[in-house]
């Protein structure tokens, strides 16, 4: 068994099974699991009985296998089994079941079981293209990436039916490495109180009107998640964004760089770990217009002034807190970063380049260069913001350790 896999042994994984044609994948994947050490309950839908039978899957994992929430003479079969499983997997999952789990609903032993569990979820997707880019399947997604869910993201490949595109379930390798990391993790970060700043801020020139920036909050917003979901007490300041809130997170809302600011101290003593994911507005108006500028005044003289440099105090006034920045550049990014990384006395920085394809602000994906006060370079090839932040907070938990046992 490779090493990579080695948090499988002895875990007890519910695979849950539901109605599409990779439903005969997962055959493969249980015994895949079971090989690696994994003690795998398996629980199958209605629809996912259609294409294979509970038979097969008790052979392979020497389980009987329940459909039903009455198919067991204890009144609480879905309580046993969510408390007995370190990790649930749905793999496939459908865009059915995906919307059910988003919305609560449990109509079925499955989704029964999810709606009990407290342990981590797994989600690896397997439809149509059509419906895994739907909006709705996409919102669901998102959601349930919020709430502390791994997302296993499908494939390009073949499809039913012959047709090609998105939506293939992924490899197996690719499932067991993401159960393993889950199971691997686990609550690495419990214990750890996090402070996390994301999207930008709004400063006003009138009423209505303000400056900003591109900022979507996207990447504070999954930072903020996967700090939860592996244990962290997590504190999340936030300027406006679109996005759901992430579960288990406190949330402070504020819209200008001086409300954050004050957010950010309020809570900056009790933080161990500190990540400035936020794009501040460097300038404010001096004088903001108390109503509406009328343009049939004539263009307005607007005076500006700097707003106060957030990171850089906490640079010169942490103590024990892990501190991380980032910074988006147009060119030489990387000695820039550099410079931003000595210059604001910080533990960590993360550097993109602002305009490239599928990267950086409002994009789900990223691109970046991790950079450490003790040398580290680490760069990321383009993968979603979850994947990232994942990256990241792995790097921040072991120099959390580090520094604790110096």
């Amino acid at each position: 068994m490779s090493t990579e896999l080695g948090a499988l042994r002895g875990a007890r994984v519910l695979l849950g099974v539901t109605g599409g044609i990779a439903c005969y994948k997962a055959v493969e994947l249980a015994r895949l699991l079971g090989k690696a050490g994994a003690d795998v309950q398996v629980l199958m839908t209605e629809a996912a009985q259609r294409f294979v039978g509970p038979a097969t899957f008790a052979a392979v994992t020497h389980h009987s296998v329940p459909t039903d929430v009455f198919d067991s003479p204890e009144l609480v079969v879905h309580v046993r089994l969510a408390r007995s499983a370190d990790v649930i997997v749905v793999a496939p999952a459908t865009a059915n079941t995906i919307a059910k789990m988003t919305h609560g609903i449990a109509d079925d032993l499955l989704t029964n079981v999810v709606l009990t569990a407290t342990c981590p979820i797994v989600v690896a997707p397997a439809m149509h293209t059509e419906m895994w880019e739907h909006p709705a399947t996409r919102a669901n997604i998102e959601t349930l990436r919020g709430r502390g869910c791994l997302i296993v993201e499908p494939e390009i490949g073949e499809l039913a039916g012959g047709d090609e595109g998105v939506g293939r379930l992924a490899e197996h390798r690719a499932i067991l490495e993401k159960i393993s990391d889950e199971l691997s993790h686990g609550r690495d970060l419990a214990g750890v109180r996090f402070l996390v700043t994301a999207g930008g801020t709004q400063e006003p020139i009138d009423p209505i009107r303000f400056i900003g920036n591109r900022s979507s909050g996207k990447m504070g917003y999954a930072i903020a998640t996967e700090a939860a979901r592996r244990g962290a007490a997590v504190t999340l300041v936030s300027g406006p964004t679109h996005l759901a809130d992430p579960d288990r997170v406190d949330i402070v809302r504020i819209r200008t760089a001086s409300e954050m600011r004050d957010a950010v101290l309020a809570h900056f003593d009790e933080a161990d770990v500190v990540v400035k994911a936020a794009a501040v507005a460097d300038f404010r108006a001096v004088n903001p217009a108390t109503s509406k500028i009328k343009k049939d005044a004539g263009l307005p003289a607007i005076s500006l002034e700097r707003t106060d440099d957030i990171l850089a105090e906490l640079g010169r006034t942490k103590t024990s807190q892990f501190l991380v920045g980032f910074s988006a550049e147009t060119e030489d990014a990387v000695p820039n970063a550099r410079k931003k990384l000595a210059a604001k006395n910080l533990d960590m920085i993360i550097v993109n380049v602002v305009g490239g394809p599928h990267a950086g602000f409002e994009h789900d994906t990223n691109q970046a260069v991790l950079l450490t006060a003790q040398g580290d370079e680490v760069d990321f090839p383009l993968q979603t913001k979850s994947a990232m932040a994942a990256a990241i907070c792995d790097r921040i938990a072991h120099g959390c350790r580090f520094s604790k046992s110096q």
